[in-house]
């Protein structure tokens, strides 16, 4: 069984839910636990700010706010360093920091990369207990590096110098997303999520479902995420989705007319005309195509060459 932990390693809940996740695994043989970014500060700079002095700025308050109604910043970091310390992380606990948390997922990702689930999960600690318990800068790339060699993939530090998971991190924040992952943590196993931190039995009786799901190809998959972005209104999202799948398969009809539709609604006028040009001519009849042709022609201010296919296309739903 695989299981995925969606979350963002700045978010105390991720940290007490790896611990509670611990407590309902043991005994479970053949379980592979692999760590997913998510962000819960999106806006966090790339240049740690004292945490104390973001927290006087009146947006972040009223964050903090949204996310615990009824208790006050000061209240809930209290709260939850009661919760963690159950858990057994602290004391001391809490972050020092507000900082862009993208550098870590990148190590994170790229220690699952390069050393496996083992190796990834040593490093999540490492940054999580870094950020909550020592009070370090996890945007500081030599901390990082620190971390990394202590975890055993001295190489991880060479790698964040450079652009390495770039990339993939970005493409699993997008998945994330493409899946409904909206909270940190999220643990997913097939197509069934548990959100939020949740007790070990919760955890536990989660997992005895198993995954139900009859995996499907991973193509399908990717197809799937790209739709699920589309609905999203992210279709600059959904390209990055489709990539490879226009590499491999440029001539699959429902690709090329999702890439398409995403051209279309990104404002990518010229490549949208391009594909669906080709596409009308290998299938004329298809009046979906040809109403997205003209539509895409029209919003070019090119009227005359858009009107025979709008007219067809609204013919035929008359």
């Amino acid at each position: 069984m695989r299981i995925e932990i969606w979350a963002d390693v700045v978010c105390a809940w991720a940290y007490i839910g790896k611990r509670r996740l611990e407590r309902a695994l043991p005994g479970r043989s053949g379980t592979e636990v692999v760590w997913r970014p998510f962000r819960i500060d999106p806006t966090a700079p790339a240049r740690a700010v004292p945490l104390e002095e973001a927290l006087r700025d009146p947006l972040m308050d009223e964050a903090l706010r949204a996310c615990a109604p009824g208790l006050s910043p000061a209240r809930n970091r209290a709260r939850i360093s009661q919760v963690a310390a159950r858990e057994g992380l602290g004391p001391p606990w809490g972050s020092k920091w507000r900082v862009s948390s993208h550098d870590a997922h990148r190590l994170i990702a790229l220690a699952y990369e390069h050393g496996g689930p083992s190796v990834q999960g040593t490093v999540a600690e490492g940054v999580m207990r870094a950020n909550f318990v020592e009070g370090l800068d996890i945007g500081d790339r030599a901390v990082l590096g620190e971390v990394a060699a202590a975890a055993g993939f001295s190489l991880g530090a060479e790698l964040l110098d450079g652009e390495a998971g770039e990339v993939l991190v970005r493409e699993l924040l997008l998945q994330g997303k493409a899946r409904g992952v909206r909270t940190s943590p999220t643990i997913v196993v097939g197509g069934r999520a548990l959100a939020g931190a949740q007790p070990p039995e919760a955890i536990a009786n989660f997992l005895r479902g198993g995954e139900r799901e009859r995996p499907v190809p991973a193509e399908v998959e990717r197809m799937r995420w790209a739709e699920s972005l589309m609905d999203q209104r992210d279709p600059l999202g959904a390209l990055v989705m489709l990539r490879p799948l226009l590499e491999e398969f440029g001539e699959d009809r429902g690709v090329r007319l999702l890439a398409a539709r995403a051209c279309f609604a990104s404002a990518q006028l010229n490549r949208a005309r391009a594909t669906l040009e080709s596409l009308v001519e290998e299938f004329p009849g298809d009046l979906y195509v040809r109403r997205l042709y003209g539509r895409t022609l029209e919003r070019q201010g090119r009227d005359e060459e858009a009107r025979p296919h709008l007219r067809l296309a609204a013919a035929a739903d008359g």
